[in-house]
């Protein structure tokens, strides 16, 4: 049975940075493309970003340029590393896996199959 167990979360100032972490068990990430979402309170499972299986990335357009998707392929982990966070970044961050290999975009939630528990983020102004 596949696992995501999503960590690194936490409380920062605006401007401030977090790296978040999803160890994957139970199968191999390479295989899959793999994404992060957030739950808001004004928006559930909104997209953030999303990475396939050659390494290439999409984001929201909120986060372009601030938020980074990576992914380890020899240990099964992927990561977000969040920079100039803002308020409205506020939210409880999940990882997420597709059942398919290639990149889907815009990122959208029916496309990805498997949730972590998530995470939660809260930026202070």
């Amino acid at each position: 049975r596949v696992q995501l167990v999503e960590s690194g979360g936490g409380s920062v100032q605006a401007g401030g940075s977090l790296r978040l972490s999803c160890a994957v068990s139970g199968d191999s990430i390479s295989s899959y493309s793999m994404a992060w979402f957030r739950d808001t309170p004004k928006k559930a499972r909104e997209g953030v970003a999303a990475i396939g299986i050659r390494g290439r990335a999409i984001y929201a357009d909120a986060v372009k340029g601030r938020f980074t998707i990576s992914q380890d392929n020899d240990k099964d982990t992927l990561s977000l590393q969040m920079n100039s966070l803002k308020p409205e970044a506020t939210a409880t961050y999940y990882c997420d896996r597709s059942p398919d290999s290639w990149l889907k975009g815009p990122i959208h939630p029916t496309d990805y199959t498997i949730w972590g528990q998530g995470t939660q983020v809260t930026i202070s102004s």
